[in-house]
């Protein structure tokens, strides 16, 4: 199948410093760690957006012989486009929206392999030194809004739902937008757009004029969930860890709308933070919210929690089912106890530094066939260790699911294996086999083929 393209140059229009030409060499220069082939695929993922796919490696195929490349002249620099989506474009001009987000690409690549991976000020071998690093990210893109009160509301969920639980996600998100509250998501479609379009209105007509809609992605998932239109910061993670780590750092309360094993696996990771010992007390609004006809979704994911985690992880979150105005008033309440603990204990609004993350949630996991094997999935060891081990398996199976580098590794090798003790592992089995009948583990309507195997030990 044919795929229109076009060819053009896009200048930052005041998005980005000026590059250096040692930085533009090491761009393009594609021996260098692949740089080049980063820029590349991450830039296609943005100029795809409003195009359904659920598939890194399906938009890499398609768009085979686009380029990209950076043209440095006197005045700054522009971006010299080969065989681009043409749905980026109107009238031969590019979106300015998706232009900003391009540019948003350059600027974040450039400054994690520049600044950051290539700097000796960060050591990324220790907690401290990879919370510096994502910090300095968030700074860079200019997202972290030091003169504003508490307000940043994370919405996490699935980016292939149905309309009805999109709808609902619309609506939750413009009770939010009437009370001033500002939307962070990964991004993407579905439970990703539908807070920050109903916040818009919200907003809109409490005429706020300085609305925040961040979008926070990493390069693994971007192909797949590129960012939404509404997205007005973009900043793009180096890895899912970190990743993760700007949402938990930045965001004042969370709301987790109806999803899959992606939206699993942040739970699992939030949770894990929240039962280390050393953020007992923290104030941290945590609902899951969705509309009538989805609270199976919650069931299984309560169930699981209950089966795993256990009754202090439950202790951490609530569950409201269709009732937007109770979740806005319940998050606006949350933030109120955000906001007077950190005046209390002197910590910024902005970036939340007396949360305890340890380093089992920050180092970057690999899911290769050998270390889905290995992971510790049994409950002889802290919950939040065993929280961060079922995090690593949900991350492994959405690689799986719909990263290019994943899906090509279950052709090569097989289904992931993953081995744990029975305890463990049927809940797991359980809650997986739930999303599939739900046709919550890629587009809704398409056969599945799980690619993971589950096994036991009594």
């Amino acid at each position: 199948m044919e795929y229109e393209v076009t060819n053009a140059i896009v200048y930052p229009d005041g998005q980005l410093d000026i590059l250096s030409k040692v930085e533009v060499s090491r761009l393009l220069d594609t021996s260098q760690g692949g740089l080049y082939t980063l820029f590349r695929n991450c830039s296609l993922a943005v100029l795809n957006c409003g195009n359904p796919l659920d598939d890194g490696r399906e938009l890499l195929e398609r768009y085979k012989s686009f380029a990209i490349s950076i043209i440095q002249e006197e005045k700054g620099i522009s971006l010299k486009l080969m065989n681009a989506p043409a749905s980026a474009f109107v009238d031969d001009q590019i979106i300015k929206g998706i232009g900003e987000h391009l540019f948003a690409v350059l600027r974040d690549v450039i400054y994690v392999n520049n600044e950051i991976y290539n700097s000796p000020k960060f050591n990324l071998e220790t907690s401290e030194g990879i919370t510096d690093a994502v910090f300095h990210i968030l700074r860079n893109a200019n997202v972290l809004q030091s003169a504003a009160k508490p307000n940043l509301v994370v919405c996490w969920g699935g980016h292939s739902i149905t309309r009805e639980e999109y709808d609902y996600s619309k609506e939750v998100g413009y009770q939010l937008g009437l009370r001033g509250l500002n939307i962070c998501t990964g991004c993407g479609p579905g439970a990703m757009k539908g807070p920050m379009k109903g916040a818009a209105v919200g907003q809109a007509k409490q005429r706020i004029q300085d609305s925040h809609y961040l979008g926070i992605t990493e390069p693994g998932i971007i192909a797949a969930e590129p960012p939404n239109p509404i997205v007005n910061n973009l900043v793009i993670l180096p890895d899912i860890e970190k990743r993760l780590e700007a949402f938990v750092r930045i965001g004042h309360a969370m709301i987790v709308f109806p999803g899959g094993v992606g939206t699993a696996e942040e739970i699992f990771y939030t949770l894990g933070v929240l039962l280390h010992p050393n953020n007992e007390n923290l104030p941290f609004p945590l609902i899951f919210t969705g509309p009538k006809d989805s609270s199976n979704y919650f069931d299984e994911i309560d169930a699981f929690i209950a089966g795993t985690l256990g009754k202090t992880a439950q202790n951490f979150y609530k569950i409201i089912i269709n009732d937007p105005i109770a979740v806005a008033k319940e998050v606006h309440a949350g933030i109120d106890s955000v906001r007077q603990y950190r005046e209390e204990k002197n910590d910024a609004f902005y970036f939340n530094w007396t949360l305890n993350i340890e380093p089992e949630f920050q180092k970057p996991f690999n899911p290769t066939h050998e270390n889905m094997l290995l992971l510790k999935l049994h409950k002889d060891q802290e919950k939040f260790s065993l929280a961060a081990n079922i995090r690593n398996a949900l991350s492994g199976i959405v690689s799986g699911n719909v990263k290019e580098q994943g899906i090509r590794a279950v052709e090569q090798n097989g289904p992931l294996k993953l081995h744990g003790y029975k305890d463990v592992m049927q809940p797991m089995a359980s809650l997986l086999d739930s999303f599939v009948k739900m046709q919550r583990m890629k587009m809704p309507g398409s056969a599945y083929k799980p690619c993971y195997e589950i096994s036991h030990s009594d």
